[in-house]
């Protein structure tokens, strides 16, 4: 009997990969074990082993293929003394997802004709439903008027829609209002010159008023009607302002799509708060100094292992600020599990030193060296990358003085570091002298850590990083 070979969950979130390569062709004999292809996951590229034995029959979903789904099936494996020519392809599952997915985006970007009206309904209901209830958010409001201050003063035209007996007109915001919240635009009258339906007609329309899927997506031909996500406006250049042929668009890939859906999901449903601080690093850059000329060679200590080492120590003498928020409850982590930002090309990745508050600063730098260099290779594994209870991105060996992150959830805090310059300071005998300064921020998930808990924690950190003798106790 035929084994069929689906698509693997690399991680515990993993929904969807791409194929990057396969390693074996049909009728190739493989035992398990054996690497047969490469997939490609937001921030990797793992190989995947065959779990059976037997003979590639046929593979059903072509390398380079992207969006496949979990556990679709990508290939299909005929066992000991069965004839690879006789295997069925399964009736489900056949890695056609991918292929309806690009049809799905290209009706997107073509409107359907208005024959297939009764096509959508229910889709269309929930969309109302769902956009309807968030309109009523002050972030929305505040959205729109983001919107509306964009597109205040800028020469367009303002075009119609629909055609003949249905010609609608309306304002491009007024029509960006209405798709995101399930507006009927044929049902309202407008308000604006010869009748035009402006943004506060729509603004004022009453619920219930829901548009038809082919008449959302005559309004704005060029545009999805709302993000993926359903959060926030679609995120496209009018081609009324923009001329398509003025920028080139690159198409995003797994990583910027994660990172991008990742970091808006945590500023929007996140309440951060900024907490920051100078810290002298004079005495950190005399103690680095002298462990790395007595260290072996092959060994050198950055001042970013040591601010691992430091935000470690830091959070076990504050157990408080290492936690996460869920809907059960605060979970408070037990041990410290840095994240560490390193940017890669096409994005960013946290690889996590591991119970960092138990490991020497030598164990920590060549952990350390060794997942940066990896993770530019694209060659982490999930594992690696995930399970962290507490970020650091240092921005100082960019000049950066100071900036704040987004808290990498579920993580309940982030440390912004800036540079160490040079900085005029007051000393214990009130006299102003020069010492290398720099400005960390902790970003906050006032959820779980409030303003005091998050200022005991930067003392903490303060007192480790100006007496570096400490981080030995």
């Amino acid at each position: 009997m035929s084994i069929n070979i689906t698509m693997p969950a690399l991680s515990p979130t993993m929904e969807e990969g791409t194929l990057a390569k396969w390693l074996v062709k049909p009728g190739d004999t493989v035992s398990s074990g054996d690497i047969i292809a490469e997939i490609e996951t937001d921030k990797a590229t793992m190989e995947v082993e065959a779990v059976d034995e037997g003979t590639i029959a046929k593979i059903l979903v072509d390398a380079g293929t992207e969006g496949v789904k979990v556990n679709a099936v990508i290939a299909v494996l005929a066992e000991e003394g069965e004839d690879p020519d006789s295997v069925d392809v399964p009736e489900s599952g056949t890695g056609d997802e991918p292929k309806q997915a690009e049809k799905s985006d290209s009706k997107a970007e073509n409107p359907e004709p208005a024959s297939s009206k009764a096509e959508k309904p229910k889709e269309t209901e929930a969309q109302r439903t769902t956009d309807e209830d968030e309109s009523a958010q002050k972030p929305r409001e505040a959205e729109g008027k983001t919107v509306s201050k964009e597109l205040a003063g800028t020469p367009m035209k303002l075009a119609d829609v629909g055609s003949g007996e249905e010609r609608i007109k309306a304002s491009p915001l007024a029509r960006r209002i209405a798709a995101l919240r399930g507006i009927d635009l044929s049902s309202l009258k407008g308000s604006g010159p010869r009748g035009r339906i402006v943004k506060a007609d729509v603004e004022n329309a009453k619920p219930g008023k829901t548009a038809e899927a082919p008449k959302s997506a005559a309004s704005t031909p060029a545009s999805p009607q709302k993000s993926p996500d359903g959060l926030i406006l679609p995120q496209t250049l009018d081609d009324r302002v923009y001329d398509p042929d003025s920028y080139e668009l690159k198409p995003l890939d797994g990583m910027r799509k994660t990172v991008a859906k990742r970091l808006t999901t945590s500023f929007m449903q996140v309440p951060h708060f900024p907490l920051n601080i100078d810290i002298n690093l004079d005495k950190l850059l005399s103690a680095r100094a002298e462990i790395n000329e007595a260290a072996p060679e092959g060994v050198k200590i950055s001042v970013n292992d040591m601010l691992i080492k430091a935000s470690a120590l830091a959070l076990m003498a504050e157990p408080d600020c290492n936690a996460s928020f869920t809907d059960d409850g605060i979970a408070y982590h037990k041990s410290a599990h840095i994240s560490v930002a390193v940017a890669i090309e096409g994005g960013l990745i946290t690889p996590v030193i591991f119970d960092a508050q138990t490991k020497g600063l030598a164990k920590i730098s060549e952990e350390m060296k060794d997942l940066a260099s990896r993770a530019r290779d694209r060659k982490l594994k999930p594992q690696e990358y995930s399970g962290g209870t507490f970020s650091i991105s240092n921005l100082g060996m960019f000049g950066i003085k100071s900036f704040g992150s987004i808290i990498n959830q579920p993580e309940g805090m982030i440390l912004s570091v800036g540079a160490g310059e040079k900085r005029p300071v007051v000393n214990e005998e009130n006299e102003i002298v020069p010492a290398t300064v720099m400005t960390v921020t902790l970003s906050c998930d006032h959820r779980v850590i409030g303003g005091a808990e998050g200022s005991r924690w930067l003392a903490a950190f303060k007192r480790y990083v100006e007496r570096p003798q400490s981080m030995l106790l």
